[in-house]
């Protein structure tokens, strides 16, 4: 790691500041990382399948999500003491190592292990990553940075389904494990050549590992964290049963709806973080979740692969408008000292709902097709459950809006 101990003020005014090497570089790490993990999504159930564990496809994301979860006070802490990038590396690494893994462990139990080991990756590198992004952004543009990040991260969700179904259409899905490693190695690399942005930061100790109930949730940010919960819920359940029905549809490559729906949400973020920090965090997000539930009710729907493709664009659309305001409110509603905590606090959240909605989906679904369309009616549902949530916070005392437009 590049120990450079320069550091950057986290309310520049410069309005060219957020264009960057630096922050380029942060991009380019991120879209690495989220194609690195997100090519294997396609492929996994059918993998299982293979191994003899279709009853488990439920696991393959909720495992995942599991350990996620679990590592977020500890990627929280960390982030906050010993520095942004080597647990933004940390995240990485963890994908990296996996990768290699795959196709040594082929039994049900061993490939159910990796899944919660590769959890790791996800509980690490986009805790510490978000909140590099506050330190080296200026607050009145906090939204746009993260909505280019994310655009970044979402190109990698696009292209590594996308490639991932390729890969292993052509070749085999050992070779698509091996590239995943590789896209994980590239990520590290760029990673070696940041500056940290930390000041003043600790030496890692074995102490740091001792967690305390106030590392744990950041209570500034949980009405972030709740609607974080309950609108990524519906994002589990795709991501277990979207593969199969596409199948059932007649689509070769399952990860055409990942890749369309993602490139959705990236064209909507070009806009959608700049009017997050215009309109306010909670207004937008009001508007991307209304959408999430009407993609998922056309999805239900979606006995074409027209239909289907419909309901990922507006899903992507839906995503990509809620998700960097979410971001952004979440680092508004934190205590600058403990950013690493809030976005730690946002991110349980997040894994809570896409393992909870994973683990409910397969549940239910059991490899009965017809099951899916009425999984979607209900994620749908959901979704209008975060809506409903955002109202009636907004009419309890501990609503305080500020003189800003955050709001």
């Amino acid at each position: 790691m590049n120990d450079d101990t320069e550091t950057y003020p986290t309310h520049s005014t410069n309005p060219k500041s957020i264009y960057t090497l630096q922050f380029g570089l942060l991009c380019l790490s991120s879209l690495l990382f989220s194609a690195s993990f997100n090519m294997l999504i396609p492929e996994l159930p059918a993998y299982l399948s293979s191994l003899g564990g279709a009853e488990y496809k439920g696991l393959i994301i909720a495992l995942f999500t599991l350990t996620a979860g679990i590592s977020r006070p500890f990627s929280g802490k960390f982030t906050d003491t010993i520095g942004r990038v080597p647990i933004m590396a940390v995240g990485s690494m963890v994908c990296f190592v996996c990768g290699f893994l795959y196709p040594l462990l082929i039994s049900v139990s061993g490939f159910l292990f990796l899944r919660l080991i590769h959890g790791f990756s996800t509980g690490f590198k986009p805790t510490a990553t978000a909140a590099y992004v506050a330190d080296i952004i200026p607050q009145n543009r906090w939204g746009e940075a993260l909505g280019i990040h994310g655009l970044c991260f979402s190109t990698g969700m696009a292209i590594g389904p996308a490639i991932g179904s390729a890969i292993t259409l052509y070749f085999s899905i050992n070779v698509l494990f091996y590239c995943s490693s590789a896209l994980a190695l590239m990520s590290i690399i760029i990673l070696m050549n940041m500056k940290e942005t930390l000041q003043p930061k600790q030496r890692f100790s074995f102490s740091l590992f001792r967690i305390s109930k106030s590392d744990v949730i950041d209570r500034h940010v949980i009405p972030a964290g709740v609607v974080t919960l309950i609108s990524y819920m519906p994002y589990g359940a795709i991501l277990t049963l979207i593969p199969d029905w596409s199948k059932h549809l007649g689509i070769a490559n399952k990860g055409l709806f990942f890749m369309v729906f993602t490139i959705a949400s990236l064209l909507i973020r070009f806009v959608a973080g700049k009017v997050s920090d215009r309109h306010g965090r909670v207004n937008v997000i009001r508007a991307g979740i209304a959408i999430i539930a009407v993609s998922l009710i056309v999805a239900g729907f979606g006995t074409t692969p027209f239909v289907l493709m419909a309901g990922a664009v507006l899903f992507g659309i839906g995503s990509g408008i809620a998700s960097p305001a979410i971001n952004a409110w979440t680092v508004d509603l934190s205590d600058p000292q403990y950013r690493g905590k809030a976005v730690a606090t946002m991110y349980i959240s997040l894994e809570a709902g896409i393992g909870l909605g994973a683990l409910l989906a397969g549940t239910y679904y059991q490899d009965v097709i017809e099951r899916i369309p009425i999984s979607l009616f209900i994620c749908g549902g959901i979704a209008l459950t975060a809506l409903l949530y955002m109202f009636v916070w907004q009419r309890t005392p501990l609503y305080k809006p500020r003189a800003s437009n955050l709001y």
